[in-house]
């Protein structure tokens, strides 16, 4: 004779909490250890040159010029683009430092006006040793 228990069995259950944990904890690592393109910097399309790179100073300022003629200086956009207001942000940014050399990071289909104008107030400011930054011209095969 068999005795069966009047105990209802009790259905498996799939208990979801440990594998949202789990999934929670594997999206906070991806997100913490990868890594971000900085969309802050600048995209600039230098133009080319066939001459050698130089290794540049360790100490320098950097002004852009980007398609549009807006001046950046070391990152930081200057008003608007006026010589007079490029004169006074990059006096600013050099403070009491004449001899830092000044590197011009043009587009190459920014405004030749623009550029110029960066020449000559680095002119005016006495900047003597002025760079323009280039690509290496690479040969088609």
């Amino acid at each position: 004779m068999r005795i069966r228990s009047r105990r209802r069995r009790e259905e498996p259950e799939v208990n979801l909490t440990a594998l949202i944990d789990v999934v929670f904890l594997l999206l906070i690592f991806f997100m913490v250890s990868t890594t971000f393109d900085r969309e802050a910097q600048l995209k600039v399309d230098l133009p080319e040159a066939s001459a050698e790179p130089t290794e540049a100073p360790k100490e320098i300022l950097e002004v852009t010029v980007n398609e549009r003629g807006e001046y950046f200086i070391d990152d930081q956009q200057v008003v608007n683009t006026e010589a007079a207001t490029l004169r006074k942000a990059l006096r600013q940014a050099m403070g009491d430092r004449r001899d830092l050399p000044l590197l011009i990071r043009a587009d190459g289909q920014a405004p030749h006006q623009s550029v110029v104008t960066v020449m000559d107030v680095a002119r005016q400011l006495g900047i003597e040793q002025l760079s323009l930054a280039t690509v290496q011209h690479q040969e088609q095969p």
